[in-house]
């Protein structure tokens, strides 16, 4: 059986595609009118979305649009949940078996 992601996740997919694609723009106000009409009522999604791209995208070359997406309401808790997930290690192999004897390598 195949599984379409929920309308919820569509949206918010699509919420941070456009921040994505706009990231380097030196005029915010479209991207953020943008950023309305395609969230329409779901405002509690445009908060989670854009206050986790901001909390993980952030840096100085994208700081006007950082800068103005931090303007709107209600990002500061998503802004932190972004930044804690930035600061995760990224995934590696675990070394656990660093010393074992096996597999034998061989020279």
């Amino acid at each position: 059986m195949h599984r379409r992601l929920s309308p919820d996740t569509m949206l918010s997919i699509t919420l941070d595609a456009i921040c994505s694609r706009n990231r380097y723009t030196t005029d915010p106000a479209p991207v953020i009118a943008e950023l309305y009409a395609t969230a329409g009522e779901r405002l509690d999604i445009l908060t989670e979305s854009v206050g986790t791209w901001v909390g993980f995208f952030e840096e100085p070359h994208i700081v006007t649009l950082c800068a103005a997406l931090r303007e709107l309401p209600g990002l500061e808790s998503w802004i932190a949940v972004g930044a804690s997930r930035r600061a995760q290690p990224d995934h590696r192999t675990p070394t656990a078996h660093e010393g074992a004897s096996w597999p034998e390598r061989r020279a």
